[in-house]
This record gives C-alpha cells, structure tokens and sequence, in this order.
C-alpha cells in the first residue's frame, strides 16, 4: 500500500498501544507456568501473534479474545515442531534457546529480512552446549539436540535477544548454569524487562499471576510524542513513568531536542532512532553515537534514516558508529519505507509539519507493530490517500 499524506496538525487524545516488548516476554512466561494465564492486551500485532502461535507449536493452546490472549501452559512438548517466526526477530531468538532447552527437535521459519540477520554468537553457544543448528534453506533454521547445564557466555552488544532467550532457556534446564555477559551490555533495559516479567510469573516456577495487564508501549508512544513537539495538539496517554522500557528516554529527548542540539546514544533505544531523527531535523539537529547495531533492524535503518530524511529535504550522515542529524525545514518526498515499520510511522509523523506531500511506498509495513496505526493517524485529523503509481 502506498499512500500519500497532505501536510495537517494532528488534534486529539490518544492512548498508547501495548507494549510489544513486552507482550512476547508474556506470553513465553505464561506458556510456561503452572496454571491459565489471561493476558490483557487489547491491541495485538503481527509480531505478538507470531510468538503466541510458535508457542502454541511447541504445546501451548493460547486463544485471541476481545481483550487480548488466553494462554493454556504447555502441558507437553511434541518431539518435533515447525515455529513459522515470519518476520519478527524476538520471535526466533527468543524461541530458538528454548526450543534447545525443551529438546524439541523444531524448524523455525523465517520471512523477510529475517533470514539475514544475525545469530552469532549465539548460534555456536548453543552448539557448544549441546544443540545442533542448521539452515535446510536460506529461509530456515532446524534446532536439534538439547542444552544441557553449565557455564554460558555471551557478548553483550550485538543483541540483548540473545541475552533474554538464554535466560528463558536457563530457567528450563536442570541442572546448575550460569550466564556470563561478555564486553558491554547494550539495550539493558530489554534484558530488565526479561528479568521483571520472569520474576512476575516467580521463575523457575512459573507460577501464574492470573491476570496481567501489557503496559503501554514508549517506542511506539514516542511517534504521538515527537507529533505533539512538532506542533500537533495532542494529549498522550497510556505510557507508565515508572516503566523499565528503555525508550521511556524518548520523552526526555524529544522535549530537548526542541532546545537544542544533543548528542543522543542510541546504544540503549535504537528503536528510538528514526522518530528521534526527524524530531532533531526540525528542531537543532544531533549526533547519535552507539549505532552500529542498528544497520542489522529490519532495514539497515542508518541507511533508510539518512534516505527517508533526505527524501523530505533533510540532510544527515553517518560514520561507522555516529549518525549526525542536521536542522532542516523539511518540504515533503516520497520516502520508501523499505518494509520498516519505524520508518513509515516516523515519516508519517514527518508529514505533520512538512510544507508538502509525504508519499510513503509500502506503508502498510506498520502492522508488524502497530497495525491501526493509519486509523488512529485519520482518526487525528492526518490527511491521506492511496497513491497510484
């Protein structure tokens, strides 16, 4: 779907969506506790419904209802399974470590630009404790073998995935293991997110809480945000200041982004990083250190930042680890959204204060993450079209 949007104030009250991230670390703990699980969650996403139907492969029954999931735990794992993760990296690595610790022998299926993202270092620590790993095709991964206890260790700053899907996987094995994290930690917050949603459900027991209630979502809510700074008159609700979400940061940055220019590092929010950059391009511009991570998104989202604010009349360069953010008045583009969530909603956030058009190719790329985001943006007064090419 390609859209094109006409300059235009947003107004209106919005509440946040839930939080994603949280969502996936849910519905892992409530598939393995003890007792039924009710998880209110009353806007869903491609990626959540990935993780609940990988869940109920491996022996889950989970249903959708009008207020979010009803999760029936495991109650036996099948010997073999196929976990068809689409595009949603938490989904594989989340669910690869545990497939390894439950010893099912799983083919994992991959969508996308998934295929090509990264799985080392731990790929060959899992091999290392006692899984075999394959790729039958490009577009598959097979998981055979079982860990087994001991020491683990992984690099803290290619993926905080990794971390939290050995954590799950740890709880599950018997025996005495440890997890060593190597170098620096980057996105810690993700992994206290792990750890919080762990202690909830009281692992290694898995004991049920009955009903949990998804905090809203901060890197989604920083789109609503950064609208608001760029002139939109809008009342935000729905997101907890007391939230370990890494990208609660998002509120502070976008208030000092209107004062003057910062320097950002992007090493704890690189979800952050295309919203945060058209708030710097109108307002004193900034420097984002720590961001080699973030070439390795569902795009190489350096690359289709710099392009989509240069498309709207904005200038931005990058280095190996540093992206700079010029002041710009932005006049409008047609910005490729290259199947990145995040780069559509942050150019359609764009299109509120630029003087012309904003025509988004493949817009409807937002339901990996926030599918009635076009329907709450119309239902704020955003102006837009289909646009034929």
């Amino acid at each position: 779907m390609d859209i094109i949007l006409h300059p235009c104030p947003l107004s209106g009250s919005v509440t946040v969506i839930p939080s994603k991230s949280q969502a996936h670390r849910l519905l892992i703990c409530a598939a393995l506790a003890d007792n039924a699980t009710t998880l209110i969650c009353p806007q869903t996403s491609r990626d959540m419904d990935a993780t609940a139907q990988c869940l109920c492969a491996l022996g889950a029954t989970i249903d959708k209802t009008a207020e979010g999931y009803h999760i029936q735990p495991i109650a036996q794992t099948p010997q073999k399974a196929v976990l068809d993760c689409h595009d949603s990296g938490s989904t594989l690595r989340f669910l690869l470590p545990i497939a390894g610790a439950l010893g099912v022998d799983t083919l994992f299926r991959l969508e996308g630009r998934l295929p090509q993202r990264p799985l080392s270092p731990l790929w060959e620590e899992m091999e290392r404790m006692g899984c075999t790993l394959s790729r039958p095709t490009p577009e598959t991964i097979r998981c055979q073998g079982k860990l087994k206890p001991g020491a683990y260790s992984i690099a803290g700053n290619v993926s905080s995935q990794f971390i939290t899907g050995l954590l799950f996987a740890q709880s599950l094995i018997a025996g005495k293991t440890s997890l060593e994290i190597t170098g620096k930690l980057e996105s810690k917050p993700y992994v206290d997110l792990t750890k919080a949603a762990m202690d909830l459900f009281q692992a290694p027991r898995y004991h049920s809480p009955g009903t949990v209630t998804v905090e809203g979502d901060w890197s989604n809510g920083a789109f609503w945000l950064a609208a608001q700074s760029l002139g939109s008159n809008l009342t935000v609700s729905g997101l907890s200041e007391t939230s370990v979400q890494g990208d609660r940061a998002a509120a502070k940055w976008i208030h000092e982004l209107t004062q003057e220019k910062c320097t950002i590092s992007a090493a704890d929010i690189p979800d952050l990083v295309p919203i945060l950059s058209v708030a710097a391009a109108f307002g004193h511009g900034a420097v984002f250190t720590d961001i080699a991570r973030l070439r390795l998104k569902e795009s190489d989202r350096i690359a289709s930042t710099i392009a989509m604010l240069e498309a709207l009349g904005g200038q931005a360069e990058a280095s190996q680890d540093t992206l700079t953010v010029y002041p710009a008045k932005l006049y409008g583009g047609t910005v490729d959204s290259v199947n990145d969530h995040r780069i559509a909603m942050a150019a359609a956030i764009a299109a509120t204060a630029c003087t012309g058009d904003v025509v988004i190719l493949g817009a409807e790329c937002v339901e990996k993450s926030y599918p009635n985001f076009w329907t709450e943006y119309c239902r704020l007064g955003g102006n837009y079209e289909q646009y034929l090419r």
